[in-house]
């Protein structure tokens, strides 16, 4: 078989990895879609509980409607706001039904090498196809062989630490029963009741950590949450843009979100430390929690603690390829520039594809939110046009592959992360002085009560 009569494998059946393979049907290529997990979107189900702040018609792929249309399937009404729950039952498990064969559930990706090739060999590399070691959850192994890889496996299965250096602060792991690295569903009656009274830190500055402050205010004014105390940890200082672009965010549930946690402050239901590094975390006499930041601070002890300080890849099993990546982010080299924290305002980033995804390895490509590597804004439109454009160079068609036609919402808000760590920046930040893109990240939405659904 020629490489070109071969399957491109598509790691992940998540929102961009299906839409991946819908894609390289439109254009009569065959996908193979593995994922890990026992359901599409696997990872998706795993926040169910959270809104979205993007409206139905903005997380459907139009590739992937065109797939569903024939079955009867009708797109939900496109101004209402899907939960994670309802992305993942309306949405993609009928797209990977219509995908029937070609996903392959409980497939676990752990190499993916060129055939006969590791990453030192030169000679008669990039005619050689792909193979993908797989590991299925019967404890199977399996050897596949591709034309391509598209690597859609997202950065949910890594959250960062609690620790301001990037390593897991001292005493993190053995306080690991009173840590979550997700925003918790309060609707649980046992998740509820892990927090209801208590006082917990959350550690975080960006949309999760405004969901989980929103949650946590929300339970204090409820009649079994008396006594529930949110302290909200910030590495930066409070500035005019730190709860996001408010009434100018041109997604309204996403302003409406951090409205929400600036008046969750505001009402005395949380409390903000800022310029505060996590160094240690430690037990007091009672068992509850103590924070020790890197230049000496202890606060009060928290009885939990919910950490939401960004995602990181798995490149372990890209390992054999030759990727490359920032050295700070872990995302394509060319993309990086325009994502990076350090230096990015919401000017600089516009949508992209196959140009800026591309590797020295010939047809590897690092899609959705694995492209952003540990960039904290990931955009799921863009997602879908990265895929579009990906599929369109595969088949041979560059000019499509380069034409770029996506027009996304402003946040209402300028700034990175790294800008913001310098206190003379987040003093002179006034935010809402956007003009471009920035939108659409999958898996922080808003609360209930910032959209309907």
């Amino acid at each position: 078989m020629s490489s070109h009569q071969l399957p491109v494998v598509v790691v992940g059946a998540g929102p961009v990895g299906l839409a991946a393979a819908a894609h390289l049907l439109e254009r009569g290529l065959e996908p193979l879609v593995l994922e890990a997990g026992d359901a599409a979107g696997a990872a998706v189900r795993e926040w169910s509980h959270v809104r979205l702040f993007s409206t139905w018609g903005e997380v459907v792929d139009p590739a992937a409607e065109k797939l569903l249309a024939p079955t009867g399937w009708v797109r939900p009404d496109a101004d209402t706001y899907p939960s994670g729950g309802d992305w993942a039952e309306q949405y993609l498990r009928p797209l990977a039904d219509v995908l029937g064969d070609r996903v392959r559930l409980g497939a676990t990706v752990t190499g993916v090498a060129r055939a006969g090739r590791d990453r030192i060999v030169d000679a008669d590399r990039e005619s050689r196809p792909f193979v993908v070691h797989v590991e299925y959850a019967d404890g199977r192994e399996e050897r596949l062989t591709a034309r391509a890889v598209i690597d859609a496996s997202g950065t949910w299965r890594i959250p960062s630490p609690a620790g301001g250096s990037g390593l897991p602060a001292l005493g993190e792991k053995s306080a690991a029963d009173r840590i979550a690295y997700r925003v918790p569903d309060l609707k649980e009656p046992a998740v509820r009741a892990r927090y209801a009274g208590r006082r917990t830190a959350v550690i975080g500055s960006g949309a999760s950590a405004f969901t989980a402050l929103v949650g946590l205010a929300d339970l204090a004014r409820a009649d079994d949450g008396a006594g529930t105390h949110g302290v909200w940890i910030l590495r930066r200082g409070l500035s005019g843009s730190t709860f996001g672009g408010g009434e100018a965010d041109q997604l309204p549930a996403r302003g409406a979100l951090g409205l929400a946690a600036k008046a969750a402050v505001d009402r005395g239901h949380a409390d903000a430390v800022t310029g505060f590094r996590t160094e240690a975390i430690e037990r007091d006499g009672d068992g509850r929690l103590v924070l020790v930041g890197d230049d000496g601070r202890r606060l009060d002890p928290v009885d939990e603690i919910i950490v939401l300080t960004g995602l990181r890849p798995d490149l372990t099993f890209l390992n054999e390829l030759r990727l490359d990546l920032d050295e700070r982010l872990q995302a394509p080299v060319v993309l990086a520039p325009l994502i990076d924290p350090n230096q990015h305002s919401c000017g600089t980033v516009y949508p992209h594809g196959v140009n800026e995804l591309s590797h020295p390895e010939k047809d590897v490509y690092l899609v959705g939110m694995k492209s952003y590597g540990r960039a904290p804004t990931f955009l799921a439109m863009t997602g879908y046009e990265q895929v579009r454009s990906v599929a369109a160079s595969l088949a041979g068609d560059q000019e499509a592959a380069e034409r770029v036609e996506l027009t996304l919402p402003e946040t209402g808000v300028c700034g990175g992360a790294g800008l913001f760590d310098e206190p003379e920046t987040a003093k002179a930040d006034g935010g809402g002085c956007c003009a471009a893109p920035a939108t659409l990240q999958i898996g922080v939405g808003a609360p209930v009560t910032s959209g309907g659904c």
